[in-house]
């Protein structure tokens, strides 16, 4: 199977979820635990292409960040929110599972099944 990638926050019960799903299928993904090692710009930008969505619909509205950096306002451009989540890394939503070229958010953790055969 081509390699797995999960972007993981282990502190939090979906992406625990997540990654035990995909143990329990016998499979070991390389685990980047984005808090610890946050992705640059050019991460984030391949990594929303593989999801299919903007930045905006990668950020977690619900972080003290997100208010504090006044994200929800809707000129801010896609540069700018995919600096945000690269300096401030819990803005991005998790867990997400990346496989070839394609990529999926785990909420509910159930649907990184997508992408597996």
């Amino acid at each position: 199977m081509t390699d797995l990638t999960l972007y993981h926050n282990p502190r939090c019960s979906k992406s625990r979820g997540a990654l035990e799903l995909l143990e329990a299928r016998g499979l070991t993904p390389n685990v980047v635990r984005y808090l610890e090692t946050p992705l640059d710009a050019g991460q984030i930008k391949a990594l929303l292409g593989k999801l299919g969505i903007s930045a905006r619909h990668l950020l977690r509205t619900g972080e003290d960040e997100y208010k504090m950096l006044q994200l929800a306002d809707e000129s801010l451009g896609e540069e700018q929110l995919i600096a945000a989540i690269a300096a401030h890394p819990k803005l991005m939503e998790r867990p997400i599972l990346a496989v070839g070229d394609r990529a999926v958010i785990g909420r509910p953790p159930e649907r990184i099944l997508e992408l597996l055969p």
